[in-house]
């Protein structure tokens, strides 16, 4: 059986984090590892998250729930605790008011996963659609940017195709390559991505579109509130992967696509 890891990494997030408790709690597939990353929050968070698993012990369908809180330095130190602790096969951040599209993604992308029998030859990346909700969970819009049939990590060179939170990565492959928490601060994931797609490429595995809608993501997280420092680093990790050329070209149509929309 698929195990996947489900990390979603918080503080302070009372008013937010039962959505995405309820939206993992409602996962009709058993392999779930729902590892909550907590960064010592002062509300009401670890009351919900000590409900959460009461019920849990209860539940006709149980998950394995892990919570550690503890200060932290960041979104992506946080992550990166998540990438040593995690123990399923996949892992996929969904963070606080982030939620699954319905309560069937994991066990639908499990069942497409049945044909490949061997652990080293199942795709390195599982990836899919996302829709943006607002801060009451309602629906906004589907996201702008879809990703493609055929992905790879030349891909990302016409921006992040792939939304963070239907970014599914094999777990062995994520752990050797940690968010760059030194370099970047808030656009580490996107890197991050990259990284992984370039090994998938390397060891010659598939990177797979489950044609789901895997996620509805909240609006207005970090690196949208903080836009222009945020485009910076897109920047210098676009120069790193794709060269100089290439990231100038492309934020000179992103500037256009923007001033069209």
């Amino acid at each position: 059986m698929i195990r996947f890891t489900i990390a979603t990494v918080c503080y302070n997030a009372g008013h937010l984090i039962g959505r995405t408790i309820k939206s993992v709690e409602s996962q009709n597939h058993p392999g779930v590892e729902h590892l909550i990353i907590d960064g010592n929050s002062q509300d009401e968070t670890l009351a919900l998250i000590h409900f959460y698993q009461q019920r849990n012990s209860l539940a006709t369908v149980q998950h394995e729930i892990v919570c550690r809180s503890e200060p932290d330095n960041g979104i992506y130190d946080a992550m990166n605790k998540a990438l040593q602790l995690a123990t399923g096969d996949y892992i996929l951040f969904l963070n606080a008011g982030d939620k699954f599209h319905s309560s069937t993604v994991l066990s639908d992308i499990a069942a497409q996963l049945e044909g490949y029998t061997e652990r080293k030859r199942r795709p390195a990346v599982l990836y899919g659609h996302t829709d943006i909700v607002d801060r009451n969970g309602h629906f906004v819009a589907h996201r702008r940017l879809a990703p493609p049939e055929k992905l790879s990590w030349k891909s990302f060179k016409h921006g992040m195709l792939v939304c963070h939170q239907a970014f599914f990565a094999r777990i062995d492959l994520a752990r050797k390559y940690p968010y760059d928490l030194e370099k970047y601060h808030l656009s580490a994931d996107f890197d991050w991505c990259i990284r992984i797609m370039k090994e998938a490429e390397r060891l010659k595995l598939p990177l797979h579109h489950t044609r789901l809608i895997v996620a509805d993501y909240l609006e207005g997280g970090v690196s949208t509130q903080h836009h222009k420092d945020s485009l910076l680093e897109r920047y210098d990790i676009m120069c790193h992967h794709y060269g100089k050329l290439t990231a100038i070209l492309q934020h000179f149509y992103f500037i256009f696509r923007s001033a069209v929309k």
